[in-house]
């Protein structure tokens, strides 16, 4: 798909050092990354594992902050925001969707879609039906009322990604999202990621190193040793 747009995300010579536990040499995940990502783009960071895939989404998602370089989203440099302004833009701004589907076991599949916009403050009625489109869009809609562990793991990634979607985001950031998923239910929340892609123009950055995934994307980021080699 054609990007139209500023961009969502930019990453300018973006680098993050680790310091291992009880010294010892420094551990360089992201090396110098620059890249531009844009509405309407579906963006498949690949790579084997080690490679900086999951730390340059946390940099691109205010999660993790770079030790060298910059990263603006939507034009407003990270490295100038307060810990609760990161956080308000997670909450407003980005959808997060990992392989672990990191729902709540207190809430149920509805509750857990709500929270986030419970805390955005939106109106109930509002918040009921935004929870009630997005599971429905998920095939989920009539699995509300249940709890995650009476759910499957490929219901519980589909309330997840209901979760990530409710609150028509920006962009959507999703690390190894179909990792504990069969081939069916991987390809049916990929169609779903291309469809929001297309229909709102929303941003998608997946790191995956499946080539299925990677097939469905419009563009590929790959990094070795922290580094981009392709994009």
């Amino acid at each position: 798909m054609t990007s139209i747009g500023a961009p969502v995300f930019e990453a300018r010579g973006a680098s993050r050092t680790f310091t291992e536990h009880g010294g010892g040499a420094p551990v360089h995940a992201v090396r110098g990354v620059s890249a531009t990502i844009h509405p309407g783009e579906f963006v498949v960071v690949a790579g084997p594992s080690g490679s900086g895939k999951t730390t340059f989404l946390h940099l691109l998602a205010a999660v993790d902050a770079p030790s060298a370089g910059e990263i603006l989203i939507e034009g407003q440099p990270v490295s100038a925001l307060s810990r609760n302004a990161k956080a308000e833009i997670r909450l407003q701004r980005i959808g997060l969707l990992f392989s672990e589907h990191n729902l709540s076991p207190a809430l149920t599949a509805a509750e857990n879609v709500d929270l986030p916009l419970a805390l955005r403050g939106l109106s109930a009625r509002e918040r009921r039906e935004r929870v009630h489109s997005a599971l429905a869009r998920l095939g989920v809609a009539h699995l509300a009322r249940r709890f995650p562990d009476a759910l499957s793991t490929g219901e519980q990634q589909r309330v997840a990604m209901a979760r990530a979607v409710a609150g028509h985001p920006a962009a959507l950031i999703g690390d190894e999202p179909t990792a504990h998923l069969d081939s069916e239910a991987g390809a049916a929340l990929l169609d779903l990621v291309q469809a929001l892609v297309s229909e709102r123009r929303m941003a998608a950055v997946v790191a995956s190193h499946d080539p299925a995934v990677i097939a469905r994307a419009d563009r590929v980021i790959r990094l070795r040793d922290g580094a981009v080699v392709e994009d």
